[in-house]
């Protein structure tokens, strides 16, 4: 009898402790959904200041043309941007969001297809992989890496 109870309290303290990880994960799982869906919807909005703003000072990437840092990036985008290139439209799709135990690392994948107008006026519908990993320092989240790559072309 006393190993029943035992299992019984084991298994009740096991539950009890594993109820509030999950609720935070659920938490910052629909903040990072958030963050991604109004990240995403100033970078269609050619909106630079504000699409900048989301990315850490220590911020690194991987793009096809290799890897870059935030100044770097912010060069090259703002001056597509001013060379008459912008974003006509983005759209997230099949996104999957990880949470860390402890709540302040998350890593966001989905499918970005994208219209691009470039500054020749030539447009294009490409589909890509994107990842994004956010920290959250000092109680902001910031996305400290990016992963963008064309998708597989379906068939």
């Amino acid at each position: 009898m006393n190993n029943r109870r035992i299992a019984v309290v084991l298994i009740l303290m096991s539950i009890a402790l594993t109820l509030p990880c999950a609720a935070q994960q659920s938490r910052v799982e629909k903040e990072i959904r958030n963050l991604e869906e109004k990240m995403n919807a100033v970078y269609a909005a050619n909106d630079l200041p504000a699409y900048f703003a989301y990315y850490s000072p220590d911020f690194t990437q991987w793009l096809p043309e290799g890897r870059t840092d935030l100044p770097q990036y912010v060069k090259s985008w703002t001056e597509f941007i001013k060379s008459g290139g912008r974003i006509e439209s983005g759209q997230v799709s099949d996104m999957h969001v990880q949470i860390d135990p402890s709540g302040d690392t998350a890593v966001a994948s989905y499918l970005l297809r994208v219209k691009t107008r470039s500054p020749k006026g030539e447009v294009t519908d490409e589909e890509f992989q994107e990842s994004d990993v956010w920290f959250k320092r000092k109680g902001v989240w910031k996305v400290v890496h990016l992963h963008y790559s064309p998708a597989p072309k379906k068939k």
